[in-house]
C-alpha cells in the first residue's frame, strides 16, 4: 500500500525493505550534478587568450577550437525544435556544444570531414578525452584534449606566469559553483607517442583556454537539506568536481558553513592514499568529497556501513552499480543507466534530492505505523484474553460471549488495524534524530 502511495511521489521502490529502512537512513552520500542541481549546464564565461572578444571568428585560433570541440566530445545536439536545441548525451560536453551552436557552428559537419588516428575516450579516473585527427586546419596530426583543467594545465608547458593567470581565473569560476573545463592541443607527428596505458605521456600541452559552466541548484532542495540535517541525517556530497566548486556548491545549499574546515573535505585521491583505519577515522566528519572516482564512493560507503551507520547512497550511471549494491538502500536516477537500476532498492524518478527526503520521512512514517500496529493488536488480544481468563475462575459464565469475541476479532481488530497502517505519513518524524 505505502509502496504505491511512494509510486504517485516519484519514487519507484524496487524492494520492499528499502521502504523502510530509508526512515532509518543515517547517511546520504548524494550525487551533485543533476540530483542537487537542475542539470542544466550552459557556458557562462569563457577564457580563451587567443579569441578576439571571446568570440568565434574566421581566424585560425577560431578554426583550432572548433576542431577541438567537435573532435573531443561524444555528446550531440538535437536540432528538430529550431527554437531550443537540446543535449543528447554528456550535459558537460553539450553545453559546449551548445556555445558552439550559437556562433551557426556546425559540430556534426566537423566530425564526419576529420579523421581521427588515435583516442582515449573521456574516464572518471583520467578526467580527460583526448583525440589524435587529421588536421583539415593545420597540416598534419594534431592531439586534442578536453577535461578537468588542473589536470591539463599539469600535462602543459605554459609559464609559471600563466599557470597562475589560469590558476586565478579558475578560483574566481568556481567560488561561483561554477564547473570549469580546459581545453588543450599538441601538432604531432606520425608515429609520435603521446599515449602510454590509456594515459597522456607528454608534458608540452599548449593550453587553449578554459570555459565555466553553470548549473543553478534546485531550489528545493536547500530545505530538503535542512530537514534532512534536523532529523539527525548526515548529508556527504560525492562529485567529480573541483573542491572549490563543490564547497561553493555547499555553501549555497546550507550543508558547509564558517565552521567547516579541510578537515571536512576531502579528494578522491586522499581516500586511495588512505588505509581503512584512518578513512574510518575521519570519514564521518567529511561533508565533501571531491574529484572523487565510482572505485571511491563504494570505498567510502563500505566504511560508513563499518562504523554501524544505516547509508543511502545515489548514482546514475554503471561505474556507481558497485556503490549502490555495497549500501542499505541503492538510489538509483530516473534517467539512470539500466545497470544502475538493476543494482538500486529505490528508484528516485525526477532526480531530485528532496524526493530523497521524502522518502526519508515516508519511511520514518511506516516504522511509526508498524509500531501502532503492533501496539494496537498486543493490546485488544491481551486485554481480551485476560478477561477470558479470570473469568473463568470467577464465574460459571464467560465475561464475553462467543459473539462478542469474534467481533473484537473480526470487526475491532480488522478495521481499526487498517486505519492504523494507512495513516498518512506526517512531517513531524522529521524533527526526531
Amino acid at each position: 500500500f505505502s509502496m504505491k502511495r511512494l509510486m504517485k511521489q516519484n519514487t519507484l521502490p524496487r524492494t520492499m525493505h528499502s521502504c523502510e529502512t530509508m526512515g532509518a537512513t543515517s547517511v546520504i552520500c548524494t550525487d551533485k550534478t543533476g540530483t542537487l542541481t537542475q542539470n542544466q549546464m550552459k557556458i557562462h564565461d569563457t577564457f580563451f587568450e587567443s579569441l578576439t572578444d571571446q568570440k568565434l571568428t574566421d581566424d585560425k585560433a577560431s578554426h583550432l577550437l572548433e576542431e577541438c570541440i567537435a573532435m573531443d566530445t561524444s555528446a550531440n545536439l538535437d536540432l528538430s525544435d529550431k527554437a531550443k536545441a537540446k543535449t543528447v548525451g554528456s550535459p558537460t560536453e553539450g553545453a559546449v556544444l551548445l556555445w558552439l551552436n550559437d556562433f551557426g557552428i556546425d559540430y556534426r559537419t566537423i566530425r564526419e570531414n576529420t579523421e581521427i588516428v588515435d583516442r582515449i575516450p573521456f574516464t572518471t579516473k583520467n578526467k580527460y578525452m583526448a583525440t589524435v585527427v587529421k588536421s583539415k586546419v593545420a597540416d598534419g596530426n594534431i592531439l586534442y584534449v578536453i577535461g578537468a583543467p588542473d589536470i591539463l594545465i599539469a600535462h602543459s608547458n605554459i609559464s609559471d606566469a600563466d599557470k597562475s593567470k589560469y590558476e586565478t581565473k579558475l578560483a574566481e569560476y568556481q567560488s561561483k559553483a561554477m564547473r570549469t573545463l580546459g581545453f588543450a592541443y599538441l601538432p604531432t607527428a606520425d608515429g609520435h607517442k603521446v599515449f602510454d596505458d590509456g594515459k597522456l605521456c607528454i608534458t608540452n600541452l599548449q593550453m587553449l583556454g578554459v570555459v565555466a559552466i553553470s548549473d543553478p541548484i534546485r531550489p528545493e532542495v536547500p530545505v530538503a537539506i535542512r530537514d534532512c540535517l534536523n532529523a539527525g541525517i548526515s548529508v556527504k556530497i560525492v562529485t567529480g568536481d573541483a573542491p572549490g566548486t563543490a564547497k561553493e556548491i555547499g555553501r549555497q545549499l546550507g550543508l558547509w558553513t564558517e565552521k567547516d574546515t579541510d578537515a571536512n573535505i576531502l579528494l578522491g585521491q586522499d581516500i586511495a592514499e588512505m588505509t581503512d583505519e584512518q578513512l574510518k577515522a575521519v570519514i564521518a566528519n567529511v561533508k565533501i568529497i571531491s574529484r572523487a572516482r565510482p572505485s571511491d564512493k563504494e570505498r567510502v560507503v563500505k566504511m560508513l556501513k563499518e562504523l554501524d551507520m544505516v547509508v543511502a547512497v545515489t548514482g546514475d550511471g554503471t561505474n556507481d552499480a558497485p556503490a549502490l549494491n555495497a549500501a542499505d538502500v541503492g538510489l538509483s536516477m530516473g534517467d539512470g543507466t539500466a545497470v544502475a537500476k538493476e543494482a538500486s532498492d529505490m528508484t528516485i524518478l525526477d532526480n531530485s534530492f528532496s524526493t530523497i527526503a521524502n522518502a526519508v520521512m515516508w519511511g520514518r512514517s511506516l516504522y511509526k505505523n508498524i509500531q501502532r500496529f503492533i501496539m494496537f493488536q498486543m493490546t485488544i488480544n491481551v486485554a481480551a484474553c485476560l478477561i477470558v481468563l479470570v473469568g473463568a475462575f470467577l464465574g460459571t459464565e464467560s465475561p464475553l460471549t462467543v459473539t462478542q469475541m469474534l467481533w473484537v476479532n473480526l470487526i475491532m481488530d480488522t478495521f481499526a488495524a487498517l486505519a492504523l497502517a494507512s495513516l498518512p505519513p506526517s512531517k513531524s518524524v522529521m524533527n526526531e534524530k
